[in-house]
């Protein structure tokens, strides 16, 4: 008699399959991060200060947020169904979303160069103008999230235990549904913070305040929904059966959304985080 033996799982994903699933969104990524050489450069050839730092620190971290919200997207793309993401229509979305990404990161290198604010800035008209053309174009982008949340919450081949499966839809679309309410209050707020900072003080590599509201707080907890859930997903697969792991997604997203709330509430009273 003959005993077929079992292939074993891999420990980790493919990484590989990003190229194959997610081109442009994969190549993004990569541009992003390439970018951060220039980037750095002109932070050290250019001395000038602006609102106490280098005017290219905020490009830095936008490009580094960005390539890591794009090589997400790209290793999820994967669960979605192939005739979806293979789609012309997909294809046209996330060629909107790619030139969108881009035009946010051009203008923030464009304010860096004029050593002015790219957020909040009233003393320039243009730069007014295009401020809410770039709101526009965050919500595009963050959109993203919420088409491939759903689009893998839809799918049944996804392969993936029905927990991991959940969180990794439900935070795609908790992403975008957070995400915007946080970052569209921000924008309208005219400023990150609930008070006036007493000497500046700040979190360390965070940036955020010690010292009064900071709305940076919700909506960084906010974009990151898309990788604190699927972590959570890994976990609860492991501590239940099928309707006790999806129990304790379903709870975990509660959570996280009451999370979110609680820093915003917290920061709209004007009390820092820590």
């Amino acid at each position: 008699m003959t005993t077929a033996l079992a292939t074993p799982a891999p420990l980790f994903p493919d990484l590989r399959r990003m190229w194959s699933d997610a081109p442009a969104l994969t190549v993004l990524a990569v541009i992003l991060i390439l970018a951060l050489v220039p980037l750095y450069a002109a932070m050290a050839i250019d001395t000038r200060v602006f609102q106490g730092e280098s005017p290219w620190m905020k490009p830095v971290k936008f490009h580094y947020a960005l390539s890591i919200y794009a090589i997400t997207l790209a290793f999820f793309a994967r669960y979605m169904p192939v005739t979806t993401r293979t789609s012309r229509r997909w294809r046209w979305f996330t060629a909107s979303v790619i030139f969108a990404i881009l035009a946010e990161c051009a203008w923030l290198s464009a304010a860096a160069m004029q050593n002015t604010a790219s957020h909040f800035n009233t003393d320039i008209p243009f730069f007014t103008a295009i401020y809410s053309l770039m709101g526009v174009f965050a919500v595009l982008l963050t959109s993203a999230s919420l088409a491939m949340g759903i689009s893998i919450w839809r799918n049944p081949e996804t392969g993936l235990s029905p927990a991991v499966k959940l969180s990794i839809a439900l935070g795609l679309i908790l992403t975008f549904v957070l995400t915007v309410i946080t970052a569209g209050y921000l924008s309208s707020a005219g400023g990150h913070f609930v008070g006036i900072p007493v000497t500046g003080a700040t979190l360390p590599i965070l940036g955020w305040s010690r010292e009064v509201g900071d709305l940076r707080v919700a909506h960084f907890l906010s974009t990151h929904a898309l990788h604190g859930l699927p972590l959570w997903g890994l976990v609860a697969a492991r501590m239940g059966d099928a309707r006790g792991g999806l129990t304790l997604v379903w709870a975990g997203a509660a959570a996280y959304a009451l999370l979110v709330a609680a820093v915003f509430g917290q920061a709209l009273q004007g009390l820092p985080l820590i």
